[in-house]
């Protein structure tokens, strides 16, 4: 790898040599590694073809969930969630215990990995609230309901420079992993004044159809504001924002 100098930064490839950006750099490098014919065709690749296929479909299932909630993640997410949930996603695929190596699935696998997943690594839900939630759904009727109870929010919650307000957003939703077909709603809060030192309990649902015999995934997320003539102003900071996945049911 060689970083590109100079007034003209290029991008593509030229010859045996490829010019790429990442992270904000101009890069270079040479051509390299087997044949793409070969690693499709000779035994000997076998073994990268079956992780190829797993990563792949890990792939396909981690853009799926980003898509599910992409509302939520349009405010709380940082720049590589896609590698990381794709990391993890290939997690799940191989704990599929039903299948052959190179046909394991996320659907087959255990999708309880998740749970803690957040989409902002740069700052946690414990990084934000000094408080649990508690986290509910019932499959017979599709409500999803997260419930906070707050003893001292000024105390509870972080302190971020020009906000006066945080508010708490629940997404469930029920997801095909096979059909790409998904099922979604969001939710918020109530505003919650961060400077009071009254207990309260901030109390959000949101409901997917009944009955549904597909995994369910449960996010909960907490943005904070500025108040400026009774309207609320997001707050434009990384760290004034958090994501998690809280929940996941299957049947």
């Amino acid at each position: 790898m060689a970083r590109q100098k100079g007034i003209i930064k290029l991008e593509g490839r030229v010859g045996d040599l490829s010019f790429y950006k990442s992270d904000g750099q101009y890069l270079a490098r040479t051509k390299g590694g087997v044949d793409a014919d070969r690693i499709k065709n000779d035994p000997a690749f076998v073994r990268t073809r079956e992780n190829g296929a797993e990563f792949g479909r890990a792939g396909k299932a981690s853009k799926l969930l980003r898509n599910v909630f992409k509302a939520p993640l349009a405010v709380a997410s940082d720049k590589k969630v896609a590698s990381r949930l794709t990391t993890q996603m290939l997690k799940v695929a191989q704990s599929d215990s039903s299948n052959i190596r190179g046909e394991r699935t996320v659907t087959k696998g255990d999708l309880g990995l998740l749970l803690g997943f957040e989409f902002n690594v740069n700052t946690s839900l414990e990084d934000i609230m000094k408080v649990s939630s508690a986290v509910s759904f019932d499959r017979a009727t599709g409500a999803a309901t997260v419930s906070t109870d707050f003893t001292n929010p000024k105390l509870e919650l972080a302190e971020i420079e020009g906000a006066d307000v945080a508010r708490m957003t629940i997404g469930v939703a029920v997801v095909d992993f096979e059909s790409a077909e998904f099922e979604v709603n969001v939710a918020q809060s109530d505003a919650i004044d961060i400077t009071s030192k009254d207990a309260l309990t901030s109390s959000v649902s949101a409901n997917i159809s009944a009955d549904s015999t597909l995994p369910v995934f449960i996010v909960l997320g907490i943005e904070y504001y500025q108040k400026v003539n009774d309207e609320l102003y997001l707050i434009n900071s990384q760290d004034s924002r958090a994501l998690t996945i809280v929940g996941v049911d299957t049947v």
